[in-house]
């Protein structure tokens, strides 16, 4: 019995840090590709990570933009277009990609002072009532996605 107990004493540090708090949702590569023409919206992509119950992402906004919606690409008849779209649902421990050629950020006159800077603030709405703070890395026209995992920690 007394070979059990010190063994029993390692073992529940584990057993109770099992316990914890469930994993949240929280959002990672965020970026953003400026439009060539500033009359144009720029593009936003990030991934969605889904937490311990299913939520849903219901806006984006940011103080460096004049306006953010949230679009999808769909093709109908053959054709490529864009619609908005007003939430999108993030499953428990499942993941959503907003990334080129689907679900993506609309962001019309993406503000100097963050272009400088390179990145931008966005604020991830949800419907659990959190707001998720990420800063996007902000790219020039034309230049390639950040290597994923560039921004991959999660960021509150």
């Amino acid at each position: 019995m007394r070979a059990i107990l010190p063994l029993l004493a390692l073992a529940a540090p584990l057993a109770l840090g099992a316990c914890g708090d469930p994993a949240p949702t929280y959002i990672d590569q965020a970026w953003v590709r400026l439009s060539p023409n500033k009359d144009t919206p720029s593009a936003g992509y990030f991934v969605a990570h889904g937490g311990a119950s299913d939520v849903q992402l219901r806006g984006v906004l940011t103080d460096y933009a004049l306006k953010v919606e949230m679009h999808e690409s769909v093709s109908e008849n053959g054709m490529m277009s864009m619609k908005p779209i007003s939430s999108v649902d993030i499953p428990a421990k499942g993941k959503v990609a907003f990334a080129p050629g689907g679900k993506h950020l609309m962001l019309w006159g993406v503000n100097d002072t963050a272009i400088s800077r390179g990145k931008m603030q966005l604020t991830f709405l949800l419907s659990n009532g959190d707001r998720l703070l990420v800063d996007a890395v902000i790219q020039k026209p034309g230049a390639a996605a950040p290597a994923a995992g560039a921004d991959a920690h999660r960021q509150h």
